[in-house]
């Protein structure tokens, strides 16, 4: 019971971002898919904390992503800016909440594939649904932060919201945790920029969140270099030793 009040309190949080942006409180309206990123990342730890993984769990989880992280951002930035192209924006809006159920199908479709390649070499396939939210809000970001009114542009807006669509069913590689994984003679300057990363959302909210953005994308490509090297790696060790000349 507990991950999965956890999972209908982020879809809550969906949903409440979308009545936020009916009335025009963006702000609100983004903090509120923020915090259901954030109950999303929990819910699965606390489940396998517990012990107490199950499909209906993870079929909720996915149901939720999809609101949450698909149809939200969709409409709040219809709302906020496409709709002032309304055939263009609206095709961009659900170019995005499309591409996010794609996503979360594919990944569905393949949870119980332990041999799938990226999986198996500790990447993750395309950006995750929560990811792609944040990705989809930078114009927004850059909007509350400057006050600049050309990225509230709608063909900026809903270029930049189909190209996130695309990295979200996209088969680029992309980093986990676990490949994020630093040695322990770096580990204490990290938990000090964590510290600092916590101290710049309270108090620069939107600059730090547009860094993070621009950190991630800038981490992309770092990502696809790691896992052609895995891949190399493992064409070699599977290649058949050469035979020795018999004497």
């Amino acid at each position: 019971m507990v991950p999965n009040a956890i999972t209908a309190a982020a879809l809550c949080m969906g949903l409440t971002s979308i009545r936020f942006a009916i009335t025009g409180e963006w702000e609100k309206a983004i903090l509120a898919v923020v915090v259901a990123g954030v109950l999303d990342g929990i819910d699965g730890r606390i489940a396998r904390l517990l012990n107490a993984q199950s499909r209906f769990g993870a079929e909720l989880d996915s149901l939720a992503d999809n609101v949450s992280f698909g149809v939200a951002p969709a409409l709040i930035l219809f709302l906020w800016s496409l709709q002032d192209l309304p055939r263009l924006g609206w095709f961009a809006a659900l170019a995005f909440a499309i591409g996010c159920a794609l996503r979360l199908a594919r990944f569905n479709a393949r949870i119980d594939m332990a041999d799938e390649p990226r999986k198996a070499a500790g990447f993750l396939t395309g950006v995750p649904a929560p990811v792609g939210a944040g990705l989809a809000f930078l114009p927004m970001y850059l909007w509350i932060a400057t006050g600049r009114e050309e990225v509230r542009d709608p063909l900026v807006v809903g270029a930049w919201l189909v190209f996130v669509g695309f990295l979200l069913i996209s088969a680029v590689p992309t980093l986990t945790w676990g490949r994020l994984r630093p040695r322990r003679s770096v580990r204490l300057e990290l938990l000090a920029l964590f510290g600092l990363v916590g101290a710049a959302l309270l108090t620069e909210p939107w600059w730090t969140l547009v860094g993070i953005c621009v950190v991630y994308l800038a981490l992309m490509p770092v990502g696809m270099a790691i896992y052609a090297r895995v891949r190399r790696q493992r064409a070699a060790a599977a290649e058949p030793a050469p035979e020795q000349p018999s004497a």
